[in-house]
């Protein structure tokens, strides 16, 4: 299967660069997995669209400010600026930093992706302020760091002297970690709208998007209605994100990302397989945590069940995969060729999704964070 199968051409003003001021007034998009058939909604049609019987399950993941921008050892002459921004950021030794996935706690080691990446090697030491990304640092440094290992495409693992309060530091140097499709800075405003309502356990670099749509109200509609709400947490990192560069799909490999299913929410989710209710899933990390966790556990695969526990996440769905959990998904339109689409297509049928998007782009819809969603069920 070749990742090119996936494409699809994108005008970059249908990529959404701000949020709605109302998160609940997003356009949903309804797809059919049996019929194809789809049909124009919005968002707060969606309530109406679950069943009395239906799970609904949350990735309860909280987003903290994982970019932070420094400057290397060594690297404080100024020169005259080139052009190139990169360039220039090195020759001043300015370093954007961007947390991925905490590897240890004492010491606190990261692995992160830097840039510039080439440039940075094993032993140089990182100093990290609140300067703002596009001025050479003047404030006072809040944390330092030495890389010890590097890896491709950027990829570093750091590992930073000790502080009284990592977190409480990072939430005052750090950025919302916006993805580069957004291009803009991030504002104050996207402290609160880059995080779902319900977001909880700190640890992601990117946000489950599929959740942003919902407010407290819309949640309590669900509630009313007879559904089950169950959360899980699944700390979205380069697994989820990371670009695929082969050309066929099976050669592609998923950076692991930690996960936690307690032992009420396994339940919950086990009694809806065992009642033959729908498992909707919030989101495509919700659908992997979910899949993963059945997968993993040899006497749970056999029943459809998921085991509670901890653990990392590696699992990569695409066409062919045979879900065991997740029988219906709220998600938002994912970038072409990524590993998102391909299981977005895996759940809904590749020629119905890609049909779907198609459809999306002409009529209308805002792609990808901060943008429209779709229902299949």
């Amino acid at each position: 299967m070749l990742v090119s199968d996936f494409d699809y051409d994108l005008l970059p003003e249908r990529i959404a660069q701000q949020p709605l001021a109302d998160r609940a007034s997003s356009r949903l998009l309804h797809l059919n997995r049996e019929s194809g058939a789809r049909r124009d909604r919005t968002f707060r049609e969606f309530p109406g669209l679950l069943r009395a019987s239906d799970l609904l399950v949350l990735n309860n993941t909280r987003v903290f400010p994982a970019r932070i921008y420094g400057h290397r050892s060594g690297e404080h002459a100024q020169h005259p600026s080139p052009r190139n921004r990169a360039t220039r950021d090195f020759l001043r030794g300015r370093v954007e930093v961007l947390l991925t996935r905490q590897v240890s706690e004492d010491p606190m080691e990261w692995e992160c992706l830097v840039r510039p990446g080439r440039k940075i090697r094993v032993g140089e030491r990182l100093f990290f302020d609140s300067s703002p990304p596009s001025e050479s640092c003047g404030a006072a440094t809040e944390l330092e760091a030495e890389v010890t290992e590097r890896g491709s495409f950027g990829e570093r693992r750091i590992r930073f002297a000790a502080v009284q309060d990592f977190f409480a530091c990072v939430e005052r140097i750090g950025h919302v970690p916006l993805p580069p499709y957004i291009s803009r800075g991030d504002q104050p405003a996207d402290r609160d709208r880059y995080q779902t309502v319900y977001a909880r356990d700190r640890g992601s670099v990117a946000a489950p998007t599929a959740g942003l749509h919902f407010t407290p109200q819309i949640l309590d509609e669900i509630r009313t209605r007879g559904v089950e709400i169950a959360e899980i947490t699944l700390h979205v990192g380069l697994g989820t994100f990371q670009p695929v560069r082969v050309e066929k799909v099976e050669d592609h490999k998923l950076h692991r990302e930690w996960y936690e299913i307690s032992a009420e929410a396994a339940e919950a989710i086990n009694r809806a397989k065992a009642e033959k209710r729908r498992v909707v899933a919030v989101g495509t990390t919700t659908v992997r945590t979910l899949e993963h966790a059945a997968k993993m556990d040899t006497e749970c695969a056999s029943l459809n069940r998921v085991g509670a526990g901890s653990g990392e996440a590696d699992l990569f769905i695409y066409p062919g995969y045979r879900f065991r959990i997740t029988d219906a998904l709220l998600t938002n339109f994912h970038l072409p060729q990524s590993t998102l689409l391909m299981m977005v297509c895996a759940l809904g049928g590749k020629d119905s999704v890609m049909a779907a998007y198609r459809h999306a782009i002409d009529s209308g819809y805002r792609f990808y964070s901060y943008g429209d969603c779709m229902f299949i069920d």
